[in-house]
């Protein structure tokens, strides 16, 4: 019988993951994804949608079965509810319709890509005051309160604390730099809705950025972009009149008023945009595959170290900081390689190739403009590129019309091209 495959998870990690696997393994390999959810949610594009006026429930989803099973994968819409590395088994509830008995499958491989559980139950008074752009339901809670609610006063938009874990402790990457830790698990959201909601206040004719104050838990928002370009974007963000505070520690409640911070500040605000912890799903926590937190650790080739039957990708694996898609994607990449190479398909010195994180990052700004960012250094390698202009709103926008196209599969020369329209023929 044929090695059987089964990735937990059918977002970006996911999806990625077991089109790669079928690609690399061909049909050597039986693959099974099993999703809570029946589609992909593209998540990057929500907040460009949202203050653009659009339901992004209308152009962001994307059916997961027909996607895989162009590649003979199969699927299960199912809630995970347990793993046992030990006897190669993953519980779970078939959730098409409720009240559907325990169900489990046994696995050869496993792909831990469930994602996280975004936190914001965590946030007092966020359920009655707070707002935010990660799903369709909060976009579009987000997009008619600014339609028929929002009155033109001020706007708070940041980041809770994010608790890492220890489960890349004894990981270094370029040059045998250590791990990093991270205060906040992805910042690049908050900078794309800051700069993206001034816009929206200058075309409704209320105000523009020195209504908005920007927060983080950090010393510097988006620290995983590098210093350099960090430094550069406070920069035009102050000469653009934005508000900063850095060092929040953490969101202590939201209220009618604003946003209670740890440190002991309190900003004013009518319209308070969060974004919050990113913790493990509750099945993952005390496994012996997971860190402190319940992310799950692995090498830099995305294999457990206790069990090398397991591999995770995206989200749920402890190596990723900060959560990004593009990282997901590369480590989906890993796996499929690890798979191979042990079903005698590709030889280790192809197959080895160590994870090397790259924080990419394109956020929409408003006017057809937005920001790219390509930066290692915050992992110890040399780069941090930053652009601004017309080319990288283009880019995020085909991005998302080729991922539907092609149904989640990127062409290998997609990155760089994208890297030599931005860094190279870049025209704002």
């Amino acid at each position: 019988m044929k090695p059987h495959v089964v990735v937990l998870g059918g977002n970006f990690a996911g999806l990625g993951t077991a089109q790669k696997v079928r690609e690399l393994c061909g049909n050597a390999v039986r693959i099974t994804v099993i999703d809570r959810k029946n589609y992909l949610l593209f998540v990057p594009n929500v907040p460009t949608e949202v203050f653009a006026g659009r339901d992004p429930r209308k152009t962001l989803k994307m059916d997961i079965a027909s996607a895989l099973d162009e590649d003979g994968i199969g699927f299960v819409q199912g809630e995970i509810q347990a793993i046992d590395p030990d006897k190669k088994r993953v519980d779970f509830i078939p959730n098409e319709r409720p009240g559907a008995a325990s169900a489990d499958m046994a696995y050869d491989y496993l792909v831990v890509a469930v994602g996280n559980r975004l936190a914001y139950d965590k946030i007092e008074g966020f359920a009655e005051q707070g707002h935010t752009v990660s799903d369709f339901y909060y976009g579009n809670k987000l997009r008619h309160f600014l339609a028929n609610d929002y009155k033109g006063g001020p706007i708070a938009v940041g980041s809770a604390r994010f608790h890492q874990g220890d489960g890349t402790r004894d990981i270094t990457l370029y040059g045998e730099h250590p791990f990093p830790s991270a205060e906040a698990a992805c910042e690049g959201p908050p900078v794309e809705v800051m700069l993206s909601m001034a816009t929206w206040l200058g075309q409704h004719g209320k105000g523009g950025p020195d209504k908005i104050t920007v927060f983080t838990p950090a010393r510097l928002i988006a620290e995983d972009a590098g210093e350099k370009v960090v430094g550069k974007l406070l920069e035009i963000a102050g000469g653009m009149g934005f508000n900063y505070i850095n060092k929040a520690q953490d969101i202590t409640r939201l209220t009618r008023e604003g946003v209670e911070l740890a440190n002991g500040q309190k900003i004013e605000a009518e319209l308070k945009i969060v974004f919050p912890d990113w913790v493990p799903h509750d099945f993952m926590k005390d496994l012996p595959i997971s860190d402190s937190q319940g992310f799950v650790v692995t090498d830099v080739t995305m294999r457990n170290p206790k069990y090398p039957h397991v591999f995770a990708a995206g989200d749920a694996a402890a190596i990723t900081v900060p959560k990004l898609g593009g990282i997901g994607h590369a480590q989906g990449e890993i796996v499929a390689r690890q798979i191979a190479k042990d079903l005698g398909g590709m030889d280790a010195a192809e197959a080895d190739q160590p994870l090397a994180p790259v924080v990419y990052c394109i956020g929409d700004m408003g006017h057809n403009r937005a920001f790219y960012i390509r930066s290692n250094s915050w992992f110890g390698g040399p780069d941090q590129v930053l652009k601004m202009g017309h080319v990288p709103f283009l880019l995020k926008m085909q991005y998302k019309n080729l991922f539907f196209k092609n149904k989640g599969k990127i062409p290998e020369w997609g990155l760089d091209a994208s890297q030599l329209l931005a860094e190279k023929l870049f025209a704002a």
